[in-house]
């Protein structure tokens, strides 16, 4: 017995398969080429975490306010 040709449906899934698949290398392409042209930090030190150090960080300013009511209150 021969086997059947594949179907429309299968010849389908592999163009939109292939077509995912270049799209995403497209995509890595891009996000590649940004990494590459974004300025580095000179320091190498993360902006969002200058000034924190390790340990118990003091209070913020809303946070002193709240303290004070409570020990008020006691």
């Amino acid at each position: 017995m021969n086997k059947s040709r594949p179907s429309q449906q299968k010849r389908q899934r592999e163009r939109q398969r292939q077509e995912r698949r270049t799209e995403k290398q497209a995509k890595r392409q891009e996000v590649a080429a940004q990494k590459a042209n974004s300025p580095t930090r000179a320091d190498g030190a993360d902006p969002d975490l200058a000034g924190i150090q390790p340990g118990p960080q003091p209070l913020q300013d809303w946070q002193k306010g709240d303290e004070q009511s409570d020990k008020a209150g006691s």
